[in-house]
């Protein structure tokens, strides 16, 4: 049996392996992967309103990460978890498609991954209960990088963002309908 076959009857070896490679190869390259979060401005919404907030994030050039939904159980999923203040709700998040793309690590298995710009986005949903004024959104995505040809440790990226929410619009006095005949 030859060394390639080893590994794939061994696939769980074979993960632990490379990732101690990875840990080693980071430590003596310092070349280490980084995502960033392109800074978000005020969102506005009013209360008992769902509005989408988009994050955008930044893989840096000759890395990637894995998408949320990565074709391997031995790969670590792209997550954001929000720690939202009292009274506003998170709705929905929703991830971009992955990339499915081949590796020379991997050359016959196509790997789901994002890299360059991507976008996540994130319902916020402030409940009729909300006090008007400004609150932050506080949370962290936690990502695996990986480059052509090893994978890193897991990270987390704080992810920040501030919410002003404020009261719904009065709804304006109509006059009733006036009847078009003249009465005398």
């Amino acid at each position: 049996m030859n060394k390639a076959m080893a590994w794939r009857r061994h696939p769980r070896r074979a993960v632990c392996v490379f990732s101690l490679l990875a840990a080693t190869a980071l430590a003596q390259s310092g070349k280490a992967p980084s995502v960033s979060m392109v800074p978000v401005g005020l969102v506005t919404t009013q209360r008992t309103k769902q509005t989408m907030v988009d994050l955008d994030f930044r893989v840096a050039p000759g890395f990637h990460i894995n998408s949320n939904k990565p074709k391997s159980e031995f790969l670590i999923a792209t997550g954001l978890k929000m720690d939202p203040p009292t009274d506003i709700v998170l709705g929905k998040i929703v991830y971009p498609p992955g990339k499915d793309v081949a590796f020379p690590f991997s050359p016959d298995e196509k790997l789901s991954v994002y890299s360059g710009d991507f976008t996540i986005k994130v319902a916020v949903h402030p409940l009729s209960s909300v006090v008007p004024g400004k609150y932050a959104m506080r949370g962290t995505l936690r990502y695996q990088a990986c480059d052509n040809a090893q994978c890193f440790p897991p990270k987390t990226l704080p992810v920040n963002f501030d919410v002003k929410v404020v009261k719904e619009p009065r709804q304006g006095h109509r006059n009733p309908a006036q009847s078009p005949h003249i009465h005398n």
